[in-house]
């Protein structure tokens, strides 16, 4: 059975001066698929979105995009071929609402672009597109709610939404749940479930339960290197990936 690539990294190296972070990296993301990135901290992983999404420069190496190459690209380039990302630290208009986030990340891929004699509050279309989104992610009671109000979970999951808002086949999230609670990271799983469905999904996260529970694959990424890539009950049994973990992969 032929798997079609969604995104492809091909002998990916990374350095900062004399300091290799990235050293040599081979992986296939399955359209489709939901794919987690793993590893102890400094092993590399925003490194790696940091290279796909086009904020870093790659030292050697490639990365298509289904089938297009587009290491050297501009982050917007990439977004706008089909690529969406969320970051660590939460990247939002605090002073504007709920629904004019949603509406802001909705602008381009909706064909407004640098009209600026437009009057977005006065499109139909473009406002009727943001509420079906915000009341997608339950977020109809605070849709008028400047953003700088909304709880620490409640930003997160505006931003796994925006990232989502604009059409892109493959999303990439940077450790979604860190700083949340048990009830909250529950929520934010079952909403990236929801926000994945037909897409193409690839998440670093360092909560185990949250990567078991969502991933399809799993791929371990220790000192700048992909140790193993498997399913998770395998990766759960690979005892290379036990010791770069030093058991937490046991308890989980």
């Amino acid at each position: 059975m032929t798997h079609e690539i969604a995104l492809n990294l091909v002998d990916v190296h990374k350095s900062f001066g004399e300091s290799q972070i990235i050293r040599g990296i081979d992986l296939a993301v399955e359209k489709g698929e939901r794919h987690a990135i793993i590893g102890p901290n400094g092993a590399g992983k925003s490194t790696v979105f940091n290279l796909i999404s086009g904020y870093y420069p790659l030292s050697d190496g490639k990365i298509e995009l289904n089938d297009q190459v587009i290491n050297g690209l501009e982050p917007f380039q990439i977004n706008r071929l089909g690529l969406s990302r969320s970051f660590q630290v939460t990247n939002l208009f605090s002073r504007l609402s709920v629904f004019e986030n949603v509406r802001c990340a909705l602008l381009w891929s909706a064909g407004y672009k640098y009209s600026f004699w437009q009057l977005v509050g006065q499109q139909k279309q473009l406002n009727e597109k943001t509420k079906e989104i915000v009341d997608q992610f339950n977020m109809s009671h605070r849709s008028q709610t400047p953003v700088g109000e909304l709880s620490y979970a409640e930003q997160r999951a505006l931003e796994i939404g925006i990232t989502v808002a604009g059409g892109a086949e493959v999303i990439l999230l940077d450790e979604p749940t860190a700083g949340m609670s048990h009830s909250e990271t529950e929520q934010a799983v079952d909403l990236m479930k929801f926000v994945s469905e037909g897409k193409t999904l690839v998440v670093v996260e360092h909560d185990m339960g949250v990567v078991f529970d969502l991933a399809d694959r799993i791929s371990v990424l220790v000192y700048g290197k992909i140790i193993a890539t498997d399913t998770p009950d395998k990766i759960r049994s690979n005892k290379s990936v036990q010791e770069a973990y030093l058991g937490q992969l046991e308890e989980v």
